[in-house]
């Protein structure tokens, strides 16, 4: 029983910091679940994961879902801008070439490309803002971006943040866009995880519970320490991270 409580606190850690950071969860996910043998990890609990970091999600910014009458239109937007992940998403997955992707050397390569891009953009002085500057064109043009963190290793907080900063959009407000795109995100791969999740035989236990509650925790202070982190700090040390991760993983498949 406690050993079942570390792991799932091991994949919720990991699940509610590296959602929201531009560091790639699946990544982190991928690569924890093959060097060790986790007994705990399944369908249930990866769904019981992506639903704790929703509901946080929703929670930190339920002020402005659910202030309709002033945020109507960034909630319009968020939803086109979600567009092109869902249908890409749902190809992927239902043909499963998703699976495809799903390995070392691909997260490799993707984590080191995409933190030198993520360095390029976020060099950007002009400080773009939500209120002012979000519209259809450059919401579209983030959620193409987004299509990308379909690919382990690419990171979705990552690379909408790289397209929002691209724009010219401050850090912040980058990281905004970024945390609001993840709704639907999160909620569209809950979906299809429960889907599959029905179509074979499953066992509900304590650890769902958990996983929910921890993977909630976690996400919740990672997004608003992150944001404040944002408000002075440049996104260098994630590239620097992501180079690390990159070289050792390289090292480990070509030597």
């Amino acid at each position: 029983m406690f050993q079942d409580f570390i792991e799932i606190l091991i994949l919720s850690a990991i699940q509610g910091i590296s959602e929201f950071l531009p560091i790639s969860s699946s990544a982190h996910l991928i690569l924890v679940s093959n060097l060790y043998d986790l007994k705990t990890s399944s369908l249930l609990i990866d769904i019981s994961l992506h639903l704790g970091s929703l509901l946080a999600i929703i929670f930190f910014f339920r002020k402005d879902l659910f202030d309709l009458k002033n945020n109507q239109k960034l909630l319009n937007l968020i939803i086109f801008g979600s567009i092109p992940l869902i249908i890409f998403g749902y190809i992927l997955h239902t043909s499963e070439l998703i699976h495809l992707l799903r390995n070392i050397k691909v997260i490799a390569w993707t984590t080191l490309i995409f933190a030198i891009i993520l360095f390029f953009a976020d060099q950007r002085k002009i400080n773009y803002n939500i209120s002012s500057n979000l519209n259809i064109k450059s919401i579209i043009f983030i959620g193409l971006f987004q299509i990308l963190a379909l690919i382990p290793g690419v990171s979705r907080a990552g690379i909408t943040m790289t397209a929002a900063r691209f724009l010219k959009f401050n850090r912040v407000d980058s990281g905004k866009i970024s945390f609001l795109l993840s709704i639907p995100a999160l909620a569209g791969a809950s979906f299809l995880g429960l889907k599959d999740a029905l179509n074979q035989p499953f066992e509900f236990s304590y650890l769902v519970i958990i996983a929910v509650i921890l993977s909630f925790l976690f996400s919740y202070i990672t997004v608003r320490f992150f944001l404040s982190y944002l408000n002075k700090f440049s996104l260098n040390i994630f590239v620097i991270y992501r180079i690390i991760i990159s070289f050792v993983l390289i090292a480990i498949i070509y030597l």
